[in-house]
């Protein structure tokens, strides 16, 4: 049975630590001149070498060598997932009274020491606090924010870094060397971005990868992009190009295809960010785009949340062809006689225009144009009555390309905000034209425009501005 490579190619030492220099430097230094703290607290995200710099330290302050498969009875590794309870804790705690059987110390690593409950952790702290001479804790953990502040106080804290993508895809090329695993680099720069900063996913993407080809074939990025639902690198440069050139024709029929082969709204938003931020520093006019992209994980609709971000953006950009820039001052028409027919045809054909929105308020509007909320009320009320009876209550405010609706009471901002009404809405803002515009709900009514109004109202504890017709 094979052994699995990021087993294979753990670091064994802390000078084979990768990325994490930083700490691994100070814990070397404090080995060599002796000065060994009762506990230590290492802290970071999955993946990144906690446990192994923890194994690593305790063979280390006993002068033990070190291998994967190396155990010791003095060194005691405990999973705090499965044992979080206080009477574990207790059996811990005398054990540890005992001397060691044959090191200098008596070592205790607690994994995922944030799992420990309660009662545990306070049982814990007494022997942390004064802990008996021949004993030191190593606690790991990825989510420090858990940690008592009574625990972290009585520890050295280290944080583990995620790892650069650089150092990532340089280790990933010397194991591939080492394993005769032949792959490009764009398929390495690829696994390092989807491993999000993590070592050993990065490691087991790849050794999953290296099962699926054979060893004279190279494993290509298509290969990559294939076997992690990702999109084509192409098709990600196509929506942002399309987007920042204002082609939303392009940008929607692009999004379209890829959705409809099966790739993940979120996994795209991923690469789109991933893209984005190397263009960024060229480029800093695609920070709104940047931005929006960021919440599409967050969207319980998270298709409809990409749509509306690159093609907002992509309404708000000029086309290609008419750069930005400011607007020419017209000449004066010279021709009088000629300048009042076009004046009045231009007329004409506004005053159609809203006749025809008066007789039809469901047309379309294009994507362009500015936002109707009359027009979307009148599309609301047509296809999805349940919605309308919410939203016609609500009054709204447009700033900043977010539509923020007041509900005046927290009933009626929880149906439109549940996901059913929500997908809906946004559904008739797409049918209306208002692609660019994300949804904001407020449990009250709008604040009065009135300055002496909105004093006396917050005096009598709220109000509602309504109209009065003069007749």
């Amino acid at each position: 049975m094979s052994q699995a490579l990021y087993r294979k190619y753990r670091s064994k030492s802390l000078s084979e630590v990768v990325g994490q220099q930083h700490i691994t430097d100070i814990l070397s230094r404090a080995i060599a001149s002796g000065r060994i703290a009762h506990a230590y607290l290492l802290t970071g995200p999955r993946g990144v070498g906690k446990t192994s710099v923890a194994r690593i330290l305790a063979h280390e302050i006993n002068g033990l060598p070190y291998t994967d498969e190396s155990t010791h009875l003095d060194i005691i590794e405990i999973d705090a997932a499965s044992n979080n309870g206080v009477d574990d804790v207790r059996d811990l705690r005398e054990k540890a009274q005992l001397a060691p059987v044959s090191a200098k110390k008596k070592v205790y690593i607690i994994d995922e020491v944030h799992m420990l409950s309660k009662p545990a952790f306070n049982a814990l702290l007494k022997t942390l606090e004064e802990p008996p001479e021949h004993i030191v804790f190593i606690l790991a953990t990825t989510d420090v924010e858990k940690l008592p502040a009574t625990i972290v106080s009585r520890t050295q804290r280290y944080g583990f870094r995620s790892i650069h993508p650089t150092d990532a895809v340089a280790h990933l090329r010397f194991i591939a060397n080492e394993e005769k695993i032949i792959i490009e680099d764009e398929a390495l720069q690829l696994i390092a971005e989807r491993a999000d900063g993590s070592f050993r996913d990065s490691i087991s993407l790849l050794d999953q990868l290296a099962s699926l080809t054979d060893k004279n074939e190279p494993i290509t990025a298509s290969l990559v992009q294939a076997s992690l639902g990702l999109a084509p690198l192409k098709v990600v440069e196509t929506l942002l190009d399309a987007a920042e050139s204002g082609d939303t024709k392009t940008l929607i029929e692009t999004l379209d295809t890829v959705l409809a082969d099966g790739i993940s709204p979120t996994v795209l938003g991923d690469q789109l960010l991933q893209a984005l931020r190397r263009r960024i520093a060229e480029k800093p006019t695609l920070l709104p785009l940047l931005d929006s992209i960021i919440d599409v994980n967050k969207s319980s609709h998270p298709e409809l949340k990409l749509l509306s971000a690159l093609a907002g953006f992509s309404v708000q950009t000029p086309p290609a062809s008419e750069p930005a820039s400011a607007p020419k001052k017209r000449e004066p028409s010279k021709n009088v006689a000629l300048a009042a027919p076009v004046k009045e045809f231009s007329a004409s054909i506004e005053e159609l225009s809203r006749q025809a929105t008066k007789k039809h308020p469901e047309m379309k509007s294009t994507p362009s144009s500015p936002f109707d909320w009359d027009a979307l009320v009148a599309y609301v009320k047509e296809h999805h009555v349940a919605l309308h009876s919410v939203l016609s209550k609500c009054s709204h405010v447009i700033e900043n390309n977010q539509l923020t609706l007041y509900t005046s009471n927290a009933f009626y901002k929880k149906k439109i905000d549940d996901p059913k009404y929500s997908a809906h809405l946004y559904e008739s803002m797409q049918s209306t034209g208002s692609y660019q515009l994300s949804v904001h709900t407020v449990p009250t009514p709008p604040p009065l425009k009135d300055s002496q109004a909105a004093s006396v109202a917050d005096i009598m504890g709220g109000g509602v501005e309504v109209s009065v017709d003069p007749s």
